[in-house]
C-alpha cells in the first residue's frame, strides 16, 4: 500500500495529494469508530457467562457459615440481703452458711445465686438472689428465750389420726418457723426412757425437729455442741427422767 501510494505521489499533483490524504484520514478513524462500537456491542449474555466463571471460583457470602452469637439474658436480680459467711435458715433443709456469689446460666439465663453450705447434710445448694425471701437470718437471743419457754410447756396433742398430725408437724418443721419446730419438739417429747411407746415416724419427726432446733440454738448462744444440747434437755426435763430411772 504504501509502495502504491509512493507511485501515485509521484504523478500526482500536491492538490490531489492532500485530498487523498484526508480522505485516508477519514477512512482510518471510520474504521477506529467501527472497532470501538463492534467492543461496545458485544451480548451481554457473553458478558455474564465470563462473570459466572468468574464468581464460580470465589466462595458466595450465603454459603459461608457463620459462628452463631447466642445472646445469654441477664436476670433482674434484687439487692443482696446476705453476705458471705453469714447463718441462714432455710425451711427445706435447716441451718447453712453462705459461701459465695456467683452466676449460673439456667435454660439461656444468666442467674445470680448464693452458694449455700449445709453442713449437716454436707451438701452445697444454690438459691437464686430473686428467691432470697424464702430464706431467713438465725434465731436472736430473745427468740431462742422464747423457744425455751415453749419446750418448758404442757405438750398439746391433738385427738386425731397420728397420720394427719404427722401431716402437720411436718408442715411445721418445713416452715423453718423457730417457734414452730420449738412445739414439735415440745409436743412429741416422751423422754429417753419411753421411747419404746414411739412409732418409728413419730421419733424420726421428732430427732429432725429436734436437731434442727438445736443447731440454730448452738450457733445463736455461741456455744458447744454438749452445752447446747444440756440446756435443751433440762428445759424438756429429759434429764430427770434418766436420773429417776
Amino acid at each position: 500500500m504504501k509502495n502504491f501510494l509512493k507511485r501515485i505521489s509521484k504523478k500526482m499533483t500536491k492538490k490531489n495529494k492532500k485530498k487523498i490524504y484526508k480522505k485516508l484520514r477519514k477512512i482510518r478513524k471510520k474504521i477506529s469508530k467501527i472497532k470501538k462500537n463492534k467492543k461496545k456491542n458485544i451480548p451481554k449474555s457473553k458478558l455474564k457467562t465470563t462473570n459466572n466463571n468468574e464468581n464460580t471460583l470465589r466462595i458466595p457470602k450465603n454459603n459461608e457459615i457463620k459462628p452463631e452469637i447466642k445472646k445469654i439474658k441477664k436476670q433482674e436480680t434484687e439487692k443482696k440481703i446476705y453476705k458471705s459467711k453469714d447463718y441462714i435458715v432455710y425451711p427445706k433443709h435447716g441451718v447453712g452458711q453462705i459461701l459465695s456469689f456467683s452466676s449460673k446460666t439456667i435454660g439461656g439465663i444468666e442467674v445470680q445465686c448464693y452458694d449455700i453450705k449445709f453442713e449437716k447434710d454436707k451438701a452445697i445448694g444454690l438459691l437464686p438472689i430473686n428467691k432470697q425471701s424464702h430464706l431467713r437470718p438465725l434465731a436472736t437471743i430473745n427468740q431462742v428465750t422464747k423457744c425455751i419457754t415453749i419446750l418448758k410447756g404442757k405438750p398439746k396433742i391433738k385427738r386425731s389420726m397420728w397420720s394427719r398430725r404427722a401431716q402437720e408437724y411436718e408442715q411445721k418443721i418445713n416452715s423453718g418457723k423457730i417457734y414452730e419446730l420449738a412445739e414439735v419438739v415440745r409436743d412429741l417429747n416422751k423422754g429417753n426412757d419411753v421411747i419404746i411407746d414411739q412409732s418409728y415416724s413419730e421419733r424420726q419427726l421428732f430427732e429432725k425437729a429436734y436437731e434442727r432446733i438445736l443447731t440454730e440454738f448452738q450457733i445463736t448462744l455461741n456455744l458447744s455442741h454438749e452445752d447446747t444440747q444440756k440446756k435443751m434437755d433440762k428445759a424438756l426435763k429429759r434429764n430427770e427422767i434418766q436420773e429417776t430411772s
